[in-house]
């Protein structure tokens, strides 16, 4: 129990729907991936990771307009830098229409 409270992820910023509903997800293909192998490890394997990633697709691209958890994803308009920085240029800085 050491080793886990070591692990260096923020818990308290873990997405659990998000999570709880791709744990679900898999166990559901598992499921079906099984039964529809008849026991056959390798089959298994293949038809499971065949129906995680439709369902996967389906539930992150598919417009469904379902109430679905989703993993928020970073905003990547933000300005990196401060406002006093300005970018590199090999001259003093000009209007291109100014003669």
């Amino acid at each position: 129990m050491e080793k886990l409270a070591a692990l260096p992820i923020d818990w308290a910023n873990v997405n659990w729907p998000y999570f709880l509903a791709l744990v679900i997800l898999v166990f559901g293909c598992t499921f079906v991936g099984t039964a529809l192998s008849m026991k056959r490890t390798f089959l298994s394997c293949l038809l499971t990771s065949l129906l995680f990633g439709a369902a996967f697709m389906f539930w992150t691209y598919y417009p469904h307009n379902l109430p679905l958890p989703m993993l928020d994803k970073p905003d990547t308009t933000a300005v990196t830098g401060t406002a006093a920085q300005r970018p590199y240029s090999s001259g003093p800085l000009r209007d291109p229409t100014y003669r």
